[in-house]
């Protein structure tokens, strides 16, 4: 799926790369702890090449400790809905 396919947010202006596959993960309706949760797992499930999109309805603030722990790139676009692009470097 191509950044084009992600209307609510155009990943370049992220600064998330464009060029790679991606997978979307959609954690709005999700009570926390679960879209932090489903996150890390699907990220591990993930080639490294893979951008993980994320849909919620809040910043997952929780989650970017642990993105930088792992050594993930991470942009946030807030709207309706937010959504956070995480990539290898």
């Amino acid at each position: 799926m191509s950044a084009a396919n992600h209307p609510d947010v155009d990943l370049a202006e992220l600064g998330a790369p464009t060029d790679r596959p991606t997978e979307t993960l959609d954690a709005r309706e999700l009570p926390p702890p679960e879209p932090l949760r489903r996150t890390l797992e699907r990220l591990a499930d993930l080639d490294d090449r893979t951008v993980l999109v994320q849909r919620n309805d809040r910043v997952p603030k929780h989650l970017f400790p642990k993105l930088d722990d792992r050594g993930y790139e991470y942009a946030v676009a807030e709207g309706e809905p937010v959504v956070t692009a995480v990539w290898r470097k």
